[in-house]
């Protein structure tokens, strides 16, 4: 039978030092039992986030055109190297209890499944690389790029983010999860249509639920208030 999950899902961009911060007080409210299983699927406003392999001459633009253009550079606490966060783009954080003994592989393998299943829906065949990282790919293009973190080696913070009708040009502002040689797509580019995140959340959602065998259940206001009240403001 499947367990029951809180699902969060704010319509309009939420900005990340927002989503961050409310994203590891759920992760201490997990561990301590006080909350189930939660998924968030966001937008942000544009802004690079940096995991602890990055290196600073992967980010190609300086910090004041960064701003120049309208977004922020965040050093943050997962692994992996620098990514793009910004509208077009869904952004996935489950906040997971894996047990005391948790398989941190099997769970990335799940997350890129997820991504996998929905690109499906939409007929476009995506897939994973285990030549290269962590990932959904299309050839040598990433898609949808995943990076974690175990809180207390048990609970899950960040996550995923998927490219639906995402503006491919921020990314020229870095080297994506630092692989020089690799580049980066979007569903739409590849479906050749438009396929915008209010097509593509739900697919992810149902694909969720069944590859985590979870039932999703509207998180309550005060979980949910902080993450609505940010977009409204953002």
């Amino acid at each position: 039978m499947p367990r029951s999950a809180w699902l969060l899902r704010p319509t309009s961009p939420v900005p990340y030092d927002v989503a961050n911060d409310a994203m590891h007080r759920l992760a201490e409210r997990r561990l301590a039992g006080e909350i189930p299983d939660t998924l968030i699927l966001l937008e942000h406003p544009p802004v690079f986030t940096a995991g602890r392999r990055a290196k600073q001459d992967e980010l190609r633009w300086d910090p004041a055109d960064v701003a120049a253009r309208g977004g922020i550079v965040r050093r943050i606490d997962r692994g992996g190297s620098f990514t793009f966060h910004g509208p077009g783009q869904l952004v996935g954080y489950p906040i997971l209890d894996l047990g005391a003994k948790p398989d941190a592989g099997v769970y990335l393998r799940h997350l890129e499944d997820v991504a996998v299943a929905a690109g499906a829906a939409l007929g476009v065949p995506i897939g994973r690389r285990a030549d290269v990282q962590t990932g959904v790919w299309s050839g040598d293009e990433k898609v949808c790029a995943i990076g974690v973190r175990l809180l207390r080696a048990r609970v899950t913070l960040h996550g995923f983010a998927l490219n639906c009708d995402t503006d491919l040009s921020w990314f020229d502002g870095i080297v994506a999860c630092g692989l020089p040689d690799h580049g980066v797509t979007s569903l739409s580019r590849l479906a050749g249509r438009s396929v915008g995140v209010g097509e593509v959340r739900p697919l992810v959602e149902r694909a969720f639920a069944e590859r985590f065998d979870v039932s999703f259940a509207d998180a309550p206001r005060e979980v949910a208030g902080p993450f609505a009240a940010a977009a409204d403001v953002a």
